[in-house]
């Protein structure tokens, strides 16, 4: 009675008097009672004191506004935008709100020891417009069935707005009205996918979901198309000319768009002239045109297991902006007048003109960096050789080295995964990366530190920067107590920094069964790299100014830092910070995104993959443990699946959240983060894409006793 008061009074202070008149107390004990548990609500944290014995809801107390973590039972939890505790919000109080809404939530008086509750007040931005789902007809109408953790209603269809979709099929569905006394939302279906289990309608379900667009509108492919490629004589006079110079790009072999080539010659002894040339998009794409307003919708292409949905229109991506071999093709570039250490005598910045002598893919590199013969084999060998000592200089400054395994599927022409392939990083790859990544810094460091103003001491004008925060140090601490368990010390030695010793230990768990875990802990401990407007520097890379700028054929912020800097050297005033922010945090949300989808994209191959060996074991390590199971990836093919706690029943589990382990209360047995476990595939369900293990026959698992 009393938190109803405050609620409805948010503004308004009272005293126990007062408290107890306006609920209807009028006996002395009554009067007590509310004097007693006033002071208990201010201990807990719902109110404040202002003055001696007056008592007002604080303002945290009245409205939050958040994010919508929805659970599979259909409550949810609300992110505070400030960063406090989360708000529990029942499935009945949501009123209507979905997983990834911000809304604004009333929350209720805390009760003490218990978690924040609230309810729903207003949906201030839907996460999404669009559903994907299953199709389910019945005689006079439809429901589209989507994910529950996305939305835990169905999605009524009527039968005029079915656009031809049958019984079962994907599709995908707009909300078109929720009316406050109806249970389930009324929809329209805007996109039949296909059936179920077919590659393509699986693929757009999938992107879809992630609300990403999966074709490319008509009226931008015709804009690209109307895109003359000639090149005039008076563009190639404002443009430093490296037609004459040796040059070549090195990209995946199923690369079509080659956004970066990379030009050598020598100077003098020991002192070479490299130059890292990236397609200059700009300059087909003018701003606020059609093509670049959907290029900024999407802010980055796409990378599902079997293909690419491109930013910018086929036309561009692969064929005007694509730095193919033997062909003009104009540039933004950086150039670097570089001594065989890698030190940096001087340095170029400006627009051009190459013409690539030879496309290589990263296994052609390779074979020449390793054989010494092949075409340009002299120039790869000096380039590797600077990258080498580029990348020794960056890990001495405090460079965190994650070299992941990348997992590639085989398929045939329908999409089946037919096997697993790992991609590791070789020096070719190593070679591009160190060269972009000097770009990417010396672009940066163009505008941070002033350089091209006369007052170096003025206010650096605003930029687009790709910032990294310094690891979480709580999860550091857990991740350093785990690592012991594996003989490994996290903790900075004396004269070490953080940085050089996660690596000590990175570097040691190479080739050990618990690499992976290990890895991926040390990811988790870091924060996400984002991009600002914002300059904290790069603590992963250990740079202080860092940027975007080789990628401009599928990333937009690159196109953004390729206009501003082109802009500012012309001697434009600074742009807006505020709409840049903007701008930065829309390109961050689509990249997660669009690795979410590539992530999801991955887990149904590997389902998919399993399909066909349920019934079979594998070796495997455990890759992650929860109250609900045990995550298991395989060793053969880094599949991932979980063993249900249900299936654990030769005793009662209990969860150490602090050792990441369950713990059989009778047994002691236990199942801990990183250990080699034999399990037998029990259920690869691809609607799900969700794959069910359980331990292997005893015999196979004795060992673990």
């Amino acid at each position: 009675m009393i938190q109803e008061v405050f609620n409805n009074n948010p503004k308004k202070s009272f005293n126990y008097k007062q408290m107890s008149a306006a609920i209807g107390l009028n006996k002395k004990s009554g009067r007590q009672l509310v004097e007693v548990l006033l002071f208990e609500m201010m201990e807990s944290g719902v109110l404040s004191e202002i003055a001696a014995g007056r008592f007002k809801m604080l303002s945290r107390g009245s409205h939050i506004i958040g994010v919508v973590d929805m659970t599979a039972s259909g409550a949810a939890y609300i992110v505070p935008e400030d960063g406090g505790d989360d708000v529990f919000v029942s499935q009945t109080n949501l009123n209507s709100a979905l997983h990834g809404d911000t809304v604004k939530v009333l929350q209720y008086a805390r009760k003490r020891r218990r978690q924040p509750e609230g309810e729903v007040v207003e949906i201030i931005k839907r996460k999404r417009e669009l559903f994907v789902g299953q199709i389910q007809l019945s005689a006079n109408f439809a429901f589209l069935v989507a994910d529950s953790r996305v939305i835990n209603k169905d999605i009524f269809i009527p039968k005029d707005k079915l656009k031809g979709a049958l019984n079962g099929q994907k599709a995908v569905a707009r909300i078109i009205e929720w009316p406050a006394s109806a249970k389930n939302p009324v929809g329209e279906i805007v996109d039949v996918l296909g059936d179920v289990g077919e590659n393509n309608a699986e693929m757009h379900a999938i992107l879809a979901e992630f609300n990403l667009p999966y074709t490319y509108p008509e009226e931008v492919n015709a804009a690209a198309e109307k895109i003359s490629e000639t090149i005039s004589a008076d563009e190639i006079k404002q443009r430093r000319d490296f037609r004459q110079v040796t040059t070549f790009t090195i990209d995946p072999a199923d690369a079509k768009d080659f956004d970066d080539a990379l030009s050598i010659r020598k100077l003098e002894d020991n002192l070479w002239e490299i130059g890292v040339h990236i397609a200059d998009v700009t300059h087909f794409v003018e701003p606020d045109s059609i093509i670049d307003k959907e290029g900024y919708e999407r802010a980055t292409s796409v990378y599902l297991v079997d293909r690419v949905v491109p930013m910018l229109p086929e036309r561009l991506s692969n064929f005007l902006c694509s730095l193919r071999p033997n062909e003009d093709k104009l540039c933004f570039s950086v150039v670097f007048n570089m001594d065989g250490n890698g030190i940096i005598k001087d340095s170029w910045v400006g627009r051009s003109i190459i013409n690539s002598d030879k496309r290589f893919t990263y296994e052609d590199a390779q074979t020449i960096i390793e054989t010494g013969e092949g075409d340009f084999a002299e120039e790869l060998k000096i380039m590797n050789s600077i990258a080498v000592k580029l990348r020794e200089a960056r890990f001495k400054k405090g460079a965190v080295g994650f070299e992941r395994v990348e997992v590639q599927f085989e398929i045939d022409s329908n999409g089946k995964p037919l096997g697993v392939n790992f991609k590791e990083s070789k020096d070719s790859n190593k070679l591009i990366e160190e060269f972009m990544l000097s770009a990417n810094k010396r672009v940066a460091e163009l505008i941070g530190m002033n350089e091209l103003e006369k007052n170096k001491k003025k206010e650096a004008k605003t930029f687009v920067y790709r910032i990294h925060d310094l690891p979480n140090a709580d999860k550091l601490d857990t991740f350093t107590n785990f690592v012991r368990k594996f003989g490994l010390e996290a903790s900075p030695q004396p004269k070490e920094s953080v940085s050089q010793a996660l690596n000590r230990v990175l570097a040691a768990v190479q080739g050990k069964k618990e690499q992976n875990i290990v890895e991926t802990l040390a990811v988790r401990t870091m924060a996400k790299a984002v991009y600002s407007t914002h300059n904290i520097g790069h603590y992963g890379l250990a740079f202080k100014h860092y940027s975007h700028f080789t990628s401009p054929i599928r990333r937009y912020p690159d196109m953004m830092a390729h206009r501003l800097l082109q802009s500012y050297m012309d001697g434009a005033k600074s742009v807006s910070a505020e709409k840049y922010e903007e701008m930065c945090e829309h390109c961050s949300e689509m990249e997660q995104r669009a690795a979410d989808a590539e992530r999801a994209s991955i887990k149904y191959k590997q389902v998919e993959f399993l399909k066909d060996r349920e019934g079979e074991l594998f070796d495997g390590v455990i890759s992650g443990v929860s109250e609900w199971g045990v995550y298991v990836e395989l060793i053969d093919n880094k599949c991932e699946g979980m063993i249900p706690m249900r299936e654990l029943d030769d005793d009662y589990y209990q969860f150490d959240e602090d050792n990441y382990a369950l713990i059989g209360r009778r047994t002691r047995r236990r199942f801990q983060l990183g250990d080699a476990i034999k399990i037998q595939v029990v259920r690869a369900n691809l609607e799900r894409r969700q794959l069910d293990f359980a331990l292997a026959p005893e015999a196979d698992n004795a060992w673990m006793k």
